[in-house]
């Protein structure tokens, strides 16, 4: 019915492939005299999305997951986080691999009772960071093992069929979408250089590399990431390191404005000279890879692990991007606004599937003419598949939309002037009692943390109760974050700040962060309400010191359905109001004729 550009529905592979791949990797294990080996799903830059040439995970044990871990010994295990419990469970072959849990316990822990005194477990420096080799040689020490650091990758030796790495062409992001030149960026980012006492700092994340830089490329699914490096001297010229071959004429002359260009494997030899001064160089303690600090060691220098400072950087938006993210965000609703009227049309009749969803709200996307991608694989989940947190519809998996299902759907876009993300569960049919009443718990969470105002220096773990008040009153919660940051025409899940447990970056006016309540019963329904909120000030008469609140981005409709207006006390009844009368402003004059009846009814105003 539709053809869909960014995403596609085949099923990983598994079965009888895999376990022969996991015998060769234990061949190959033997051959260089290594008991075992620990295979994270990273590259060398720890990002979210990696290219196919990076994706030793999957390939070896079917698990597709963005976060995951798997140790081969003499027992084999795949280590998941809450969001992928059940996704494993489905993917993974459980005869010869166990699943166990990434956070509590860690796999270190795993390690203490499967480690025996004398084995030799490897792994490779490039793809860990040095605080997760240090606890992985803590856990080896503990049960009398040796942690050996690998020059290969023995994975690497036994895929034979490995893709090449990407060779994604880099466009210049002009100052229409970036708001800030190189130069004055580079200028903060010498300023935390010098708050740091360091000579130099990698930027080992690409993320940084593309904000300082004003680059974007085509190297990872979904963010448009120019696989790099940079080396930022407290005096001097930067140095990008990256592939030639990406590069236009255009492109190069752009960055030669700033810094001098060199290929990756230069980064090495450039690295080991300046260590060789004796240089202190920052390194930034969540991408850098653990085979930069030793390298920096072995040639005498003297490396310094922390916070990149560019992550909170680029965290807080400038004028430029901020309206770029309203723009986009307008754009988007109207693709979204087109979308669940068409569901609401054709959803009833039980002949539409998940996959007719994703690929026809991608086509309601690219019909803006703005659309550079999707920002993630879209969520389309029915039914018990809905409760799947980061389920990902396949062809065998594929469930047809049927009534008295909710149907979750969680997606995003990249436009050049913004990164979209947006969640929303809809009933097909008549919903159950006890479906409303959750949901309507999740929208008061979702409606709270929309209101709340705060105090400078207020974290996200501070915000995160603020969406789990309703549920915890009924004995049920959610298993992930309420929220994640989000980029300006980069990763759609950006660090430093989010709203959760974990949160403990001061939110600052500028950022953008996700509001994401859910609710998940395991083979029946899930359900969440995600809008995008931009962190603004606001005057509260006799206030002592700054103010913050937030400021919905996202314009969509909530499913009045699926609300028990009883539960709702009310100024949570005003801000639905007043959330759908701006969508409508928003939209309404942009759709035809019929998605503007749909969209009149769909936020009609609501009435105890």
């Amino acid at each position: 019915m539709f053809e869909a550009l960014f995403q596609t529905f085949e099923e990983p592979e598994s079965g009888v492939a895999l376990t022969a791949r996991l015998s060769a990797f234990r061949e190959e294990l033997a051959r260089r005299r290594l008991t075992g080996f620990v295979i994270p799903r990273a590259d060398q830059q720890q990002n979210e999305y990696v290219a196919p040439s990076e994706e030793r995970l999957a390939w070896l044990t079917g698990f597709t997951g963005s976060a995951g871990l798997a140790i081969v010994l003499a027992q084999a295990a795949v280590f998941v986080d809450g969001r992928y419990t059940l996704q494993a469970a489905k993917q993974v072959d459980t005869r010869a691999w166990s699943i166990e849990p990434l956070v509590d316990p860690p796999p270190e822990t795993w390690l203490g009772k499967h480690l025996a005194a004398g084995d030799r477990l490897g792994f490779d420096p490039w793809l860990h960071t040095s605080a997760a080799a240090e606890r992985l040689a803590a856990a080896c020490a503990g049960a009398g093992a040796e942690l050996i650091a690998v020059d290969t990758n023995p994975l690497d030796s036994v895929w034979t069929e490995r893709p090449p790495p990407p060779l994604g062409p880099v466009a210049v992001h002009g100052p229409q979408f970036s708001g800030e030149p190189e130069a004055d960026k580079l200028g903060r980012i010498r300023q935390e250089i010098a708050r740091l006492g360091v000579d130099a700092m990698v930027l080992s994340d690409s993320h940084a590399v593309a904000w300082t830089f004003n680059i974007r490329g085509a190297d990872v699914s979904h963010t448009p990431l120019p696989l790099s490096y940079a080396l930022v001297p407290k005096d001097g010229r930067p140095i990008v390191f990256i592939d030639h071959r990406k590069l236009s004429n255009s492109a190069r002359d752009h960055l030669e404005q700033s810094a001098d260009v060199a290929e990756p494997d230069a980064l090495t030899p450039a690295l080991t000279e300046l260590a060789q001064r004796g240089a202190s160089v920052g390194l930034d303690s969540a991408t850098a890879a653990d085979a930069l600090s030793r390298l920096i060691v072995a040639a005498g220098g003297k490396p310094v692990r922390g916070n990149d400072p560019v992550s909170l950087l680029k965290a807080v938006k400038n004028a430029t991007e901020i309206e770029g993210a309203r723009s986009a965000h307008r754009r988007d609703a109207v693709a979204l606004a087109r979308f669940l009227a068409w569901i609401d049309r054709e959803a009833p009749s039980g002949a539409l599937t998940e996959i007719d969803a994703v690929e026809a709200l991608e086509t309601f996307r690219r019909d803006t003419g703005a659309l550079k991608d999707v920002s993630f694989p879209t969520i389309a989940g029915t039914g018990p598949n809905g409760a799947i947190v980061h389920y990902r519809v396949t062809r065998k998996s594929n469930r047809r939309v049927s009534p008295g299902d909710l149907l979750l759907i969680d997606s995003g876009a990249q436009y050049e002037d913004g990164t979209t993300d947006v969640t929303r569960t809809i009933a097909i049919g008549t919903p159950t009692v006890e479906m409303c009443d959750r949901f309507t718990r999740v929208l008061r969470g979702h409606i709270a943390i929309a209101r709340a105002v705060f105090p400078d220096g207020t974290t996200g773990a501070q915000i995160d109760p603020l969406a789990r008040q309703f549920l915890w009153q009924a004995g049920v919660d959610f298993e992930h974050g309420t929220g994640h940051g989000v980029g300006s025409y980069l990763s759609v899940h950006e660090g430093p700040a989010r709203i959760s447990k974990l949160g403990t970056t001061p939110l600052r006016r500028g950022m953008i962060l996700s509001n994401e309540p859910g609710y998940y019963k395991t083979d029946a329904y899930g359900i969440r309400i995600e809008n995008l909120e931009l962190v603004v000030g606001t005057d509260i008469a006799g206030a002592e010191k700054p103010v913050n609140a937030f400021e919905t981005l996202t314009l969509a409709p909530i499913d009045r359905r699926l609300i028990d207006l009883n539960m709702l006390d009310g100024d949570e009844l005003n801000w639905i109001n007043e959330y759908h009368e701006r969508v409508r402003h928003a939209v309404r004059p942009h759709v035809d004729e019929a998605t503007r009846a749909w969209l009149d009814a769909a936020t009609a105003t609501l009435s105890l």
